[in-house]
């Protein structure tokens, strides 16, 4: 089974990005981690970021940035299983 691990900046979680983290919590079949850094400085600074299986996903809002990270996971990562 592919296991979907979701990474977010630190910075970027006290933009605002941590409601969305709290959220992703709560679903058992995620790994949701937090990093000092991602790499990933330029998007980062100007839009709420997680980094799901290696891939930046980006929104203007956390809500925006949850409808993302699903559609990504249902549209991209479950065609891999």
């Amino acid at each position: 089974m592919l296991r979907i691990r979701v990474a977010f900046c630190v910075k970027n979680l006290a933009r605002g990005t941590e409601a969305a983290r709290q959220k992703l919590l709560k679903d058992p079949d995620l790994d949701v981690v937090e990093y000092g850094c991602t790499s990933y400085c330029g998007i980062c600074r100007n839009y709420h970021v997680a980094i799901v299986n290696g891939k930046p996903i980006t929104a203007e809002t956390p809500e925006e940035l949850l409808t993302n990270i699903d559609e990504y996971i249902d549209n991209e990562l479950l065609d891999q299983l």
